[in-house]
């Protein structure tokens, strides 16, 4: 990866040192060393360190080592310096993707391993839900054309953090392609945004690039048991390690199920998210406004799903409850979402013409620019629940004619 595991595994070898005798004289691990010499692993200054103590080097393997590192910072820095001044130098770019670039361009040269992109990403996922549709994406388009520039640029020791971010920045175009009733090109971006994550080689960002494609077959007109069959695809990729990319799977496994009718296994899933969540450090769970937490109105909003699908009213209306309790202000159309929840419970248990009402009156509430294709998903789903018979009634017709495809 930096070509120095390479120096220390020669000075090893020339000293006689097996690997395996040499990790335990340098108390690292056996398999860990080996992948730092074979460039799998970057180097870092503790290893150099020991492995000096070790062979008697006297210094010279860390002083070798920090000039290839200032020599590794230089060639970098040039590296994104002529690639962001290359970007904004082009006549027909867009002025405020020039800035931009200038912007990171004049940060590298301050300090070129700062990494940006992950405030950047924590920026977009707080943004998701406040940001008007439209200005959220044109901001993406000139972030994602700054960062395909700076990509091409990377180093391998970068090109992975960067990789992480542009799978990030992914998942929001593709959401938000979603939302407004894009489908195909959403398919692209959310196709994409796995391909992304699988080159960055983090697993919790090929996880999470999965759970929203999960989330979003939910809501676009696939086949429940093609989205089932994807979430089981994933499963396998969790590690057991608690995370808001797996209770993202989890929570969309749970919808998934609860429209193919499978509800015992939408009920045990849910539950099963429900454990998880527990399980789920403080910060994840306290960040509420943020696209990559996982708050607890999440789990209730799952809950709700599932447990109306399944006709379990008691249940479900203790879920949607607690949710709009949690639900903060930025997130009116998630409000409205599980309040159709009710609406479809209503139409399933007999309550027509209550059902079909209360539908009526929150998409009358819900102001005109936070209507999007989600909502009108779940409105649909209200629809869905009305019997045959019960579907003479204008007020279905009406509420069949505002959700239509």
């Amino acid at each position: 990866m930096d070509g120095f595991g390479d120096t220390l595994r020669q000075h090893r070898k020339a000293a006689g040192w097996s690997l395996r005798k040499f990790a335990e004289l340098t108390a690292y691990d056996f398999g860990y060393l080996g992948q730092i010499e074979r460039g799998d692993r970057p180097t870092n200054p503790a290893v150099v360190a020991a492995y000096d103590r070790a062979l008697s080097a006297g210094g010279a393997l860390e002083k070798a080592y920090g000039s290839k590192q200032a020599g590794d910072k230089d060639v970098r820095r040039r590296s994104v310096l002529q690639a962001m001044g290359a970007l904004a130098a082009v006549p027909a770019v867009d002025r405020l993707v020039g800035w931009e670039a200038l912007r990171h361009g004049i940060g590298a040269a301050v300090d070129v391993d700062f990494d940006e992109w992950t405030e950047i990403v924590a920026d977009y996922g707080r943004g998701y839900y406040r940001q008007p549709h439209d200005q959220l994406m044109a901001q993406l388009g000139r972030d994602l054309a700054v960062l395909q520039h700076q990509i091409a640029a990377a180093d391998e020791h970068h090109r992975p953090l960067l990789l992480r971010a542009a799978g990030h920045l992914s998942v929001i175009v593709a959401l938000s392609l979603n939302a407004c009733g894009q489908t195909v090109l959403a398919g692209r971006w959310r196709a994409s945004a796995k391909r992304i994550a699988d080159e960055s080689g983090d697993a919790d960002t090929r996880v999470l690039t999965r759970a929203w494609d999960v989330v979003n077959g939910c809501y676009d007109g696939r086949a429940p048991t093609t989205v089932i069959a994807l979430a089981d695809q994933v499963l396998p990729l969790t590690d057991g390690t608690p995370s808001a990319a797996t209770c993202g799977l989890l929570a969309g496994r749970a919808q998934a199920l609860s429209l193919g009718g499978r509800h015992a296994e939408a009920v045990a899933c849910v539950r099963a998210l429900a454990d998880r969540v527990e399980e789920l450090p403080a910060t994840v769970t306290a960040d509420v406004e943020s696209l990559w937490g996982w708050p607890e109105h999440r789990l209730r909003h799952t809950e709700s799903w599932v447990y109306a699908h399944a006709g379990d009213q008691h249940a479900a209306e203790a879920a949607q409850h607690r949710a709009l309790e949690l639900y903060p202000p930025s997130q009116q159309r998630l409000r409205t979402q599980v309040q159709l929840h009710q609406a479809a419970a209503l139409c399933r248990n007999g309550y027509i013409p209550d059902g079909l009402r209360l539908a009526a009156d929150l998409l009358d509430q819900l102001p005109a620019e936070q209507h999007n294709e989600l909502v009108r998903a779940v409105a649909r789903q209200v629809a869905a629940a009305v019997p045959d018979a019960e579907r003479h009634r204008p007020v279905y017709g009406e509420l069949v004619e505002r959700v239509r495809v």
